[in-house]
């Protein structure tokens, strides 16, 4: 028998950072991720993105929220909460 908690989805809430990055022999800068920080609530994933939006050397920030399916492995698309700063297209992600 089955677990009843391996077929909860789990829910993640996640502060991603970014830093630009140098520009290539193409001449384009681009974005790598910094930092990722996981949170047990939105505004906790929120909170933080703001804060670190601020820092000088971070170049954006987005917070998000993910649904894991525990039993497939599989993650949905990520439903932003908000996206500061410079940050890379949806698409992209």
């Amino acid at each position: 028998m089955k677990n009843s908690d391996e077929n909860t989805d789990k829910v993640h809430h996640i502060c991603q950072t970014y830093v630009e990055t140098k520009a290539s022999r193409s001449g384009q800068a681009g974005l790598k991720v910094d930092k990722q920080f996981e949170y047990t609530t939105a505004l906790e994933a929120q909170n933080r993105a703001e804060r670190e939006a601020d820092r000088e050397e971070c170049a954006g920030a987005d917070a998000y929220t993910i649904i894991e399916d525990p039993s497939t492995g599989e993650v949905g698309s990520p439903s932003f909460l908000v996206r500061l700063g410079t940050v890379p297209e949806i698409e992209e992600f």
